[in-house]
């Protein structure tokens, strides 16, 4: 396409994007919203429209969002900017910056050497074992953001030690099939363990308002069976979907064995990281029993990796991507919380709800579970959504005649595999994000398949299997 008709298209996109902004700005304030609410609804839908119409980039959209927000009197500023320093974006910023180490040091490199020596000989077996080694740990980890932490820098280094870089569009794809498979691997998992997440047991609790108990035991016996199929089948269609270029490679797993041993023993940078990850990985693990703060932790690592001369400021300075994620995801974060406070995500969420009463309960089950998985476009967070909607999905649900046992696993379970849906739609996806081996159109385009994917899988696999145990 010529530079003029590039032109052209975007201003046909910023058009519709600005058409759809008037329309919900000056039509009338639905009944049981304040107009703030409103407002804000409708600065984040055309933020987010934008992004998916590939109008703007993403940091651009969220900061023309964030100006109108304060300057039309939408959001006092200090609600406006106020998660500039939420604990959860200060965590993905930081361990973001945390994995570099890995990187640096060459400890990265080591632990991808040994995962091919295992599993290299194709792209596919580098991708399964992303899969294998999240679903060993994910029990530990509370957290699927810290878990990502983990994840991201060996994958970054597999990717790397490939030859897929983010600059060269015929080498990027490889390194952005696996960092696609990391976040991947991420939603399944959280369904897959009571623990892997810390919305788990939020929706676990709302459960128990309906009657029904929910331990780890029981977590595990309704959702193994759909999530182990999910993570049998997911690094296949992953690669299906967006083939990786390079597929075979018969001979890494001798050529990386050469290379460990022309490596020889760890250095002390390496031994340094590897230790202080082991101990932010065993303070992610305690937190919850000990009370212990997960930024906290990761601001800690940060700081002895540093003191250690791991890494240095100007290590920091050249991760430029960093400061960007940081805005964007801040801005998103905070208007999403804020559309919740005010009320507009329960408002939706009821209004959804009450117009599927009196139909007949397989039925309402399904639409109930396709809504709740598609409002997800709307937060930047995974236990807004569970907090805002979870309880009003399963009341109208169980009002309807859907079995309790079945509406609130489906619901908890989806709860964790829509996190892919958009970029923005789970905290742990901005540090594969920013690794820039995926474009907006592609994460999206993903997001969208995998979320479909693992709906259709619980639906028809999970529903009867769930029906059986309950």
């Amino acid at each position: 396409m010529s530079t003029s008709g590039f032109a052209s298209a975007r201003n046909l996109k910023l058009a519709a994007v600005l058409l759809v902004f008037c329309g919900l700005w000056f039509m009338a304030v639905p009944e049981g919203l304040t107009r703030e609410a409103w407002q804000l609804f409708a600065i984040f839908a055309a933020a987010i429209l934008s992004v998916v119409l590939n109008a703007l980039p993403l940091l651009t959209s969220a900061l023309l969002a964030c100006a109108l927000v304060v300057l039309t009197g939408t959001l006092p500023p200090a609600k406006a900017y106020g998660s500039f320093a939420n604990a959860t974006v200060l965590l993905v910023v930081t361990a973001f910056l945390v994995s570099q180490s890995v990187v640096k040091s060459g400890l990265g490199k080591r632990i991808s050497l040994l995962v091919v020596s295992l599993f290299g000989k194709s792209t596919l077996g580098l991708a399964y074992s992303i899969f294998i080694t999240d679903t060993l740990i994910s029990p530990g980890f509370p957290s699927n953001t810290a878990r990502g932490g983990v994840l991201f820098p060996v994958i970054l280094a597999l990717a790397q030690n490939s030859g897929s870089t983010p600059d060269d569009d015929s080498k990027r794809r490889l390194g952005g099939y696996l960092m696609f498979c990391g976040m991947a691997s991420l939603a399944i998992t959280s369904a897959l363990w009571f623990t892997a997440t810390s919305g788990n047991p939020i929706g676990a609790g709302l459960a128990a308002e309906q009657g029904l108990q929910v331990n780890f035991g029981s977590w595990l016996l309704a959702s193994c069976v759909p999530s182990l199929l999910v993570i049998a089948l997911l690094p296949l269609l992953l690669y299906r979907l967006f083939p990786p270029g390079i597929t075979d490679t018969p001979h890494a797993p001798e050529h990386a064995r050469r290379e460990l041993r022309t490596m020889g023993a760890m250095s002390l940078h390496e031994k340094i990281t590897a230790v202080t990850f082991a101990v932010m990985i065993t303070g992610w693990v305690l937190a919850a029993p000990f009370e212990l703060n997960l930024t906290a932790i990761a601001l800690a690592g940060l700081a002895t990796l540093l003191i250690s001369g791991v890494l240095t400021l100007d290590d920091m300075q050249q991760q430029g991507g960093t400061l960007v994620t940081f805005i964007w995801l801040a801005v998103l974060f905070g208007i999403s919380g804020q559309l919740n406070e005010m009320g507009f995500m329960g408002y939706v969420g009821e209004r959804l709800a009450m117009a599927l009463e009196g139909i007949s309960w397989p039925l309402a089950y399904v639409s109930l579970l396709v809504i709740y998985v598609l409002l997800h476009y709307m937060f930047v967070s995974q236990n807004a959504q569970v907090l805002a909607l979870l309880g009003v999905f399963l009341d109208v649900g169980v009002k309807s005649g859907v079995p309790v046992a079945l509406m609130a696993y489906a619901l908890l379970f989806a709860s964790s595999y829509f996190s892919v849906i958009t970029p923005q739609g789970g905290s742990q996806n901005i540090i594969f994000v920013a690794s820039g081996y995926l474009k907006q159109g592609e994460l999206y385009r993903l997001g969208l398949l995998t979320t479909t994917f693992c709906l259709l899988v619980f639906l028809v696999v999970g529903t009867p299997w769930i029906l059986w145990v309950g």
